[in-house]
């Protein structure tokens, strides 16, 4: 009875389609498991989703394109292709319409299938102050304020190690490839002090429209469909390893961007590389001495100067590098999108990025307020 109905239902249904949609359901039934039960979450997470996620990474890693750019920008020719198909599927019989049918919905299937056994439980898995025991609450300006001062330590303490123009920017003196492979080192380093996080080796993929991406506000994007993490390299150089190592946490099953922030930071500061730290701790002070001048003007005055004046010159460059790309259109319906998308996902949404200073005072609150040993 079964196998005659099996039979039947693969006239109209590719069979590829069929076992697409039962694993669509499976995937259903676990999402809805797993924001019921953080442990089973995690186990997902860590443990068999780190798998899908490592396979992706591997099997696109050894393109030097991105692959869901790639994709990205094929789409109108993709979309013309399905209408040409479908007008000829049409002309045939219903039963083919209904097969072709079915293959677009197996292809949206395959977009929740990969979400699901990739990044979408990494939504809902155990925060990581709980994993990492930090006692995560409200802070004051003058919790604020230790953080920025020793923030300012760890900057101050390498940037005579950074080469710098005169008064602007400094210089990244690697590739791309050589800051992939010095990010997978720190990651490994940080493995072993947490050893419920693996990881692997992978590349950060260029985005070949860097520049029109500048518009969106978005500097780096992760692509759970493909396994990449893609970079957007018009950004100044000193933004583009907290950028990678940011993304690359999403690649390894951080989905909370304040978490993604956070491991991403804690990654770079195991680097030997001081440029990689120089870039993790200087994009963290910049949330921490924000939210500073926002708790207490004077706190802020009284510390933002104490910073090294090429970081300052730095900064100040970046201002003036992004004023072309302040206000527009684009960036405000990326924003909106963002956070309507985060918001589904029960975060708080775009305000989430700033939540990386919560768990950076946390953590040298837990450090006593000192710099942890290299």
């Amino acid at each position: 009875m079964i196998k005659t109905a099996y039979r039947k239902l693969r006239r109209y249904v590719p069979t590829v389609a069929i076992w697409t949609f039962v694993l669509t359901a499976l995937c259903a039934v676990i999402h809805t498991v797993a924001k019921h039960s953080r442990p089973f979450a995690d186990f997902m997470n860590f443990k068999v989703n780190h798998v899908f996620r490592g396979l992706l990474a591997h099997l696109t890693g050894w393109l030097p394109f991105s692959l869901a750019e790639a994709l990205i920008l094929a789409i109108p020719v993709i979309a013309i292709v399905l209408v040409v198909l479908c007008i000829r599927v049409a002309k045939k019989s219903w039963r083919h319409v209904i097969r072709y049918v079915s293959g677009i919905l197996a292809i949206i299937c395959y977009f929740y299938i990969s979400f699901v056994l990739t990044y979408g439980i990494g939504y809902v898995t155990t925060p990581v102050e709980d994993v990492l025991g930090l006692d995560r609450r409200d802070v004051s300006a003058t919790e604020l304020k230790k953080t920025a001062d020793i923030l300012t330590e760890e900057i101050n303490s390498i940037i005579n190690e950074i080469d710098f123009a005169y008064a602007g920017f400094s210089h990244m003196p690697y590739s791309l490839n050589e800051m992939s492979a010095k990010l997978c080192d720190a990651y490994e380093s940080f493995c072993e002090k947490y050893p419920h996080v693996n990881t692997f080796r992978s590349r950060i993929k260029p985005v070949a429209l860097s520049e029109p991406l500048t518009y969106t506000h978005l500097s780096g994007i992760y692509s759970y469909m493909t396994g990449e993490s893609n970079l957007n390299v018009n950004y100044p150089d000193y933004i583009l390893p907290s950028t990678a190592a940011h993304e690359m946490s999403h690649q390894r099953g951080f989905a909370r961007e304040d978490e993604a922030s956070f491991i991403a930071f804690l990654v770079s500061m195991e680097s030997d590389d001081p440029y990689i730290r120089y870039s993790a701790a200087i994009d963290v002070y910049s949330y921490v001495i924000n939210a500073l001048y926002q708790a207490n003007p004077n706190m802020y005055f009284a510390t933002v100067g104490n910073l090294d004046y090429r970081a300052q010159y730095e900064k100040s460059a970046f201002y003036s590098f992004f004023e072309k790309y302040q206000d527009n259109v684009v960036a405000e319906t990326t924003d909106k999108i963002n956070d309507a998308y985060l918001q589904i996902q029960g975060t708080v949404g775009t305000r989430s990025y700033g939540m990386v200073v919560d768990l950076t005072v946390a953590y040298y609150r837990s450090m006593n307020w000192q710099l942890p040993e290299q």
